[in-house]
């Protein structure tokens, strides 16, 4: 498989693929040079002379094609794109379980538990996607609508427990050095924008509750913008376009960067992105930014290892980089 295309880098670790699962695009006819999908398939790359295009596939029925732009990095950083679960506060753990204690209750099986290949599926996504994923798979027929309904009642009670002090030990955690690392950045004046896949509801008490932990006051405060996937409402709990257009899609990073810290096309090269997830790591490169992957989430697992400008064990050994040292 050649190495040609920029941003995407080495493609060794991702399957090749003789047309795209949609049909769109054949190998070897109308310009197409290589369609080549990283091990967890959730996205298909599509590969011409002179440009490469990424299928973003959809469990809820809305696909969507982009070009993958090329892009580059050069310090010191102007501002950084933070991830929240996984890269600045641990709790994947958390919400897989709470996917789990959902389709157990879908299946009426107390006992039910995901398997391991399921991690790809059930993280770094929005909810509806996970749920239609395990719907699929476990209990083809039911609806999303009672998914939906019997997640966030869970959700709601787990939180109403880990507030009250009962709840699930270890829910959140903050990233090992993330209060050194955000006062660091912060200190020399990088703009840093937290970004996440997750609704509102959900993600603000993970940071919240993190920068209690820290002792660091209010996240509001703090970081320049807070980009969540949106707010769930109490009847029907719908939430808004945040779950049809999550990681691996471009948009929450894009609005982040464009909406919230106002960065320009010309400081595009002065920005970086912070991810543990396959996904995240995918929608900061169509946002037209250079990555950062965290180990310790599906980056590998995913395949997705070349779409990393660089890779580190923890977020301080990062400073050099965007410090320009």
């Amino acid at each position: 498989m050649k190495n040609k295309y920029p941003g995407i880098g080495k493609t060794e670790n991702m399957i090749e693929l003789s047309q795209t699962s949609d049909g769109s695009f054949v190998c070897g006819k109308d310009g197409v040079e290589t369609i080549f999908t990283p091990q967890d398939r959730k996205v298909e790359f599509v590969a011409f002379s002179d440009k490469m295009m990424c299928y973003v596939k959809s469990a809820m029925g809305y696909p969507a094609w982009y070009k993958v732009p090329e892009v580059c990095y050069e310090g010191p950083a102007k501002a950084i794109l933070m991830d929240l679960d996984g890269t600045s506060v641990k709790s994947e753990s958390f919400w897989m379980w709470i996917i789990e204690q959902t389709t157990a209750k879908l299946i009426k099986n107390p006992h039910f538990e995901l398997e391991s290949a399921d991690e790809p599926h059930v993280s770094g996504h929005s909810v509806s996607e996970h749920l239609q994923y395990c719907i699929d798979k476990y209990c083809p027929g039911k609806d999303i609508r009672e998914a939906r309904k019997i997640y966030f009642e869970t959700t709601e009670y787990e939180m109403k427990e880990i507030l009250e002090g009962r709840g699930k030990q270890g829910a959140f955690t903050p990233a090992p050095g993330l209060k050194e690392f955000l006062e660091e950045v912060k200190g020399n004046g990088i703009r840093i924008g937290l970004v996440t896949s997750g609704l509102y509801t959900k993600a603000m008490p993970e940071i919240i509750s993190a920068f209690q932990t820290l002792k660091m006051g209010d996240p509001l405060e703090f970081y320049d913008a807070v980009i969540t996937a949106g707010q769930t409402f109490k009847k029907g709990q719908s939430g808004t376009i945040g779950e049809l257009a999550p990681k691996p899609h471009p948009w929450l990073y894009s609005e982040t960067a464009k909406v919230g810290l106002g960065i320009t096309e010309d400081e595009k090269c002065h920005v970086l992105g912070f991810e543990d997830s396959s996904a995240g790591i995918m929608s900061i490169r169509l946002a037209g930014f250079a990555a950062v992957g965290i180990r310790g989430g599906n980056i590998h697992a995913s395949g997705m290892d070349s779409l990393c400008m660089r890779q580190y064990d923890l977020l301080g050994d990062a400073l050099p980089l965007l410090l320009g040292r």
